[in-house]
């Protein structure tokens, strides 16, 4: 399973309705998380290392449109505070 990290720019965040998404916020802090649905997000701020359990590391940043498939299993090691908008499912 792999997750996917990409920039997007503001036309096509705006056509996907990021904006109207709510907001989760976080910590610096680490946990274990698994998605039972398929996530979609955009970091407004925050960086985070995310481990997943083949070993992957993947970096998220400021201004990453992010995709986590359903069924996967990783830990968040959250380095600067997260805000993000965030979407289940499709």
């Amino acid at each position: 399973m792999e997750i996917k990290v990409e920039k997007i720019d503001k036309t096509q965040l705006e056509k996907l309705g990021i904006f109207r998404w709510p907001i989760w916020e976080k910590e610096e802090s680490s946990f274990d998380w698994y998605y039972d649905n398929e996530e979609r997000c955009y970091f407004i701020e925050g960086e985070v290392e995310v481990e997943t359990d083949d070993a992957k590391q993947v970096a998220i940043n400021k201004g990453d449109y992010v995709i986590f498939p359903k069924g996967l299993k990783c830990t968040w090691n959250i380095k600067k505070r997260v805000r993000k908008h965030y979407k289940f499912g499709e």
